[in-house]
């Protein structure tokens, strides 16, 4: 049996600024959009220029409370030619930003970028 990675979900308080967040701060592009508005939740699937991959960003209609991002939830991942540009282009659109990092004995080649909900995206150096 062969299995294919579709989508991750990330539930969200404001689909406006997150969106926002993930095609201006990422380059996404919206894929796909699903409203029930009978059931008060909209999902928007967006992916890069390859759409091997989506990120589901799920609203449900005026939730009470931010959602717990679970303590065994760390990040998910993306790639970029000019990691130095990104970072800074990241910080200057005022979003949280690490320094730059490295594994243990090697050269920095990650930092990351936090989405407005809270979760983590690990911006790495592409090879």
């Amino acid at each position: 049996m062969n299995y294919k990675m579709l989508h991750t979900c990330f539930r969200v308080m404001d689909l406006e600024k997150s969106l926002k967040f993930y095609q201006e701060a990422l380059g996404l592009k919206e894929t796909q959009r699903k409203d029930f508005p009978e059931h008060e939740f909209t999902l928007v699937y967006l992916s890069d220029e390859s759409g091997q991959y989506e990120l589901e960003l799920t609203y449900n209609y005026n939730p009470d409370k931010p959602y717990e991002i679970g303590n065994g939830f760390s990040h998910t991942a993306v790639a970029v030619d000019d990691l130095e540009a990104s970072q800074k282009r990241h910080q200057e659109m005022g979003y949280k930003v690490t320094e730059l990092m490295g594994l243990p004995g090697s050269p920095p080649r990650y930092y990351f970028v936090t989405d407005p909900d809270g979760y983590d995206v690990e911006v790495i150096r592409a090879k």
